[in-house]
């Protein structure tokens, strides 16, 4: 009998082997399955550098000579942290019912005549929306659209 099984098995597997493979290979190759808890915001974990600002009513755009100087970066725990100019800043953001920006403690060393640092800091304190700009960067507005932010994503921010 054990001879009969044996033969009954090896049918089996030739049989369902070579399809029993493709399944095999085709679950190794898809996607690993994404947590439920995972963010699903991807504005966050990034260094956003500041690259432009455009001013709705004259239609000027200035742009940041040195973006790497003027970053932001969401954390997933509603918190920020950011560079402006020779100063750091913190704060919280949200984006429930548009998008806020409230600084919080922020280094006050002066940086020069040429830096935009005020300009920076008072543009974030007043954005009320933003998000993904679709090309990979990110945009954030003041109220009615009337400054429009641009930034570049400079890489994943160092781990905490």
């Amino acid at each position: 009998m054990r001879a009969s099984n044996n033969s009954h098995l090896r049918s089996w597997i030739r049989w369902a082997g070579p399809g029993l493979i493709i399944v095999l290979l085709l679950a190794a190759c898809a996607p690993a399955a994404t947590p439920a808890s995972a963010p699903t915001n991807t504005i966050t974990g990034i260094v956003w550098q500041w690259t432009s600002v455009t001013e709705k009513s004259t239609s000027k755009t200035t742009t940041v000579p040195t973006p790497a100087n003027y970053t932001i970066i969401f954390n997933t725990d509603g918190t920020l942290t950011g560079k402006a100019d020779c100063n750091s800043f913190t704060g919280i953001w949200s984006q429930e019912n548009g998008f806020t920006i409230k600084l919080g403690a922020s280094t006050m060393a002066f940086c020069g005549e040429a830096s935009l640092d005020q300009q920076y800091l008072a543009l974030l304190s007043n954005v009320a929306a933003g998000g993904l700009d679709g090309a990979g960067g990110l945009a954030l507005e003041t109220a009615g659209g009337e400054q429009r932010m641009m930034f570049k994503n400079g890489g994943a921010a160092p781990q905490q």
